[in-house]
């Protein structure tokens, strides 16, 4: 039983011909690979071109996997721990030509049950991908009940978050939150066990929960103003998502770095034009993943692409609610 546990199928990157497709690595190129993991995208642009890769993970565990990938590609694979949102410090003076971003949790982090990212497995409430910081255990046991179902609503879309918040808060009066199913059955308590064929009630939350302790969707934000300053005119840059609150914050700064939003009211005289596009898309909207893929690999049902070229414009300043989307948890 336990080497069944322990036997995974091998990784396959969601959209990887999509990706290399808007990626196109070439030779003698250097890309930016955001999102290691377990190494899926990296070995795919390495094999596609006699390039360089800089990849980058914050997870321990997973620099630690990917030196064996470090060693089969030497030298033209540079391994680097931190967040893909300070890929400026990281790749330093080099040239980039192209950056690819995975965003969320890797399938190698949700089949380690002592991680926390899963409800199908029992472990510790961690939930951490730096594996340092505050733990989804101390969220859900330190939060109060509006703060936490703020996130839920907010970060997990949650329409019950205020009955899974106060069942929460329930809970750990009797006893302190710590495990992935102690989660779970409190959440229970408002939504009931799952059905077949339906979402598990816990889903939401989970993201919710994850999405929060990792500071993903503003680490997201933070990296797609990186990507636009440091790379030159002509590089690529390459974003899959998997769920709506991450796609809509890519999806705006495509479209205001294309000069797609409106930069003021046009009913006021003499409107002063916005700044010149730093990116123009090479094709509308997104990409979704095959039917074929979709059938074989469920997480890339969701999976959206959207991908920018970037111009001679200098990079446009940031500006704070240009993406359209809260990430401070308040539900109003």
């Amino acid at each position: 039983m336990a080497a069944q546990e322990n036997t995974h199928p091998p990784h396959v990157p969601v959209m990887l011909p999509e990706v290399l497709s808007a990626l196109a690595p070439r030779d003698g190129g250097v890309y930016v690979d955001g999102t290691f993991g377990a190494g899926g995208y990296t070995r795919a642009i390495l094999g596609a071109a006699d390039c360089k890769v800089i990849a980058i993970d914050r997870d321990p565990s997973a620099i630690r996997a990917g030196q064996s990938l470090v060693s089969e590609f030497a030298p033209r694979l540079s391994l680097r721990e931190g967040r893909f949102a300070d890929m400026e410090t990281l790749v330093g003076a080099e040239r980039i030509n192209g950056i690819v971003l995975d965003i969320g949790v890797s399938s190698m982090q949700i089949d380690e049950a002592e991680r926390g990212f899963s409800f199908l497995r029992d472990g510790p409430l961690d939930m951490r991908m730096a594996q340092s910081g505050t733990s989804a255990a101390d969220a859900v046991n330190s939060l109060p009940q509006e703060t936490l179902s703020n996130i839920i609503y907010v970060f997990g879309e949650e329409p019950r978050s205020r009955a899974i918040a106060r069942a929460i808060i329930e809970a750990r009066k009797e006893a302190p939150i710590t495990t992935t199913h102690g989660l779970v059955k409190a959440i229970e308590r408002v939504t009931g066990r799952p059905r077949p064929d339906k979402i598990h009630p816990a889903t939401r939350t989970f993201q919710a929960l994850r999405i929060h302790v990792n500071g993903e969707l503003d680490e997201l934000v933070e990296a797609l103003h990186a990507a636009e300053r440091l790379l030159p005119q002509g590089g690529r840059l390459v974003v899959v998502t998997f769920h709506s609150l991450e796609d809509r914050i890519v999806k705006r700064f495509f479209a205001s770095r294309a000069g797609k939003l409106p930069s003021g009211s046009r009913h006021l005289p003499g409107a002063v034009k916005g700044p010149e596009p730093s990116f123009e898309l090479p094709f509308k909207g997104h990409l979704g993943a095959s039917h074929a893929e979709a059938r074989l690999n469920p997480r890339a049902r969701s999976a959206k692409l959207r991908a920018g070229i970037r111009t001679a414009a200098p990079p446009m300043p940031v500006i704070a609610d240009e993406i359209g989307l809260s990430v401070q948890g308040t539900r109003h």
